[in-house]
């Protein structure tokens, strides 16, 4: 171990930094402890919840919240922001003692929101916490150590000002379950892509976790890219801004996930390469200097091609998304002040 010239850690190795950076929900698990380790550090905590059409998990996750924080307050501000769902989502959230936010009319001068990303982007002009959270409102399972254990580093350890969840994804598939199946994105696509060019990140079981935890301060600083791609943009971004020493995981059990057709897994996966394509861009290590939607892209085509065999014959499908970057948040609350 090693300490660089303003004193925090400076791994050496990945394996060293996974040996000290790693831990485990149960490390945290006495929840008083925890509060009034907060409440010594004179720190606030937001949790943000970004969804779309989650109605039938999201009451429960907020219920979850609030019955920790009788135990003990380790949560100050619970937001659902919620993409105008159709089924009732922002209803049930209210419901359950969440404050609610309509992604589009958070920060409405930016346009409708671009997805998932732009949602979390657009929840920090409203998040009151030194320490802002998030966790994906599709959650079946919710548990309180999703909460406590994501918290547990960053109250904990000095240094940390990251920590990202791991844990084991089920896959179901009718009647039989595969413990390990899940998280396929993950194990096809962005370890794949941070071994060949972000290995100082392969440390990381579970990159594209939805639940995770910074300051304020680090989030605001660092752009934000829209869609499926934020998890991977904000891991690529965090490293090169606060130094994988300042970062952490922890071992927060199982968790299942709505799983998604394959289809929609393919767009994701490309969503995660752009995401990476597109730091490496930036940072003059790709030759290839455009981006597959920018106007003098070749083929003007905006975004995905899908090639598919159907029953009617061939055909060549173009789903569009646009990829779009949001400045660091801080910019944008200096400019709302001047």
């Amino acid at each position: 171990m090693e300490t660089n010239e303003r004193g925090t850690y400076a791994p050496t190795s990945v394996t060293e930094w996974f040996e000290k950076r790693s831990y485990d929900h149960e490390e945290f698990e006495d929840v008083k402890k925890l509060a009034r380790h907060k409440r010594e550090l004179g720190l606030t905590v937001s949790l943000v919840l970004p969804g779309r059409n989650v109605a039938d998990t999201i009451g429960g996750i907020v219920g979850e919240v609030m019955a920790l924080n009788e135990q003990a307050p380790l949560v100050d501000q619970v937001m659902v922001v919620d993409a105008d769902s159709a089924d009732g989502t922002a209803r049930v959230a209210a419901a359950n003692g969440a404050e609610v936010y309509s992604e589009n009319e958070l920060l409405s001068h930016y346009g409708d929101a671009h997805g998932k990303g732009d949602a979390m982007w657009r929840s920090l002009s409203v998040a009151k916490g030194d320490l802002v959270m998030f966790a994906d409102a599709d959650t079946k399972d919710f548990k309180p150590q999703f909460v406590y254990g994501t918290l547990g580093p960053i109250l904990s350890v000095s240094g940390v000002r990251f920590v990202k969840g791991a844990f084991r994804r089920p896959f179901k598939s009718n009647e039989s379950v595969q413990q390990d199946g899940g998280g396929r994105v993950t194990e096809l696509t962005t370890k794949p892509l941070f071994n060949l060019f972000y290995p100082e990140l392969t440390g990381f079981v579970q990159p594209l976790a939805g639940e995770f935890i910074a300051d304020k301060e680090l989030f605001a600083s660092i752009p934000f890219l829209t869609g499926y791609a934020v998890e991977t943009g904000i891991m690529i971004d965090v490293y090169k801004k606060a130094g994988l020493g300042a970062m952490a995981q922890v071992d927060l059990g199982t968790r299942q996930n709505r799983h998604q057709p394959l289809f929609d897994l393919g767009k994701m996966s490309y969503s995660v390469l752009r995401a990476v394509a597109r730091r490496l861009r930036q940072d003059g290590r790709l030759r290839q200097l455009r981006d597959p939607s920018s106007p003098d892209s070749l083929f003007q085509f905006s975004d995905y091609l899908h090639a598919v065999a159907t029953s009617a014959g061939l055909e060549l499908r173009e789903h569009v998304e646009e990829l779009v970057e949001r400045p660091p948040m801080a910019e944008v609350l200096a400019g709302s002040r001047e």
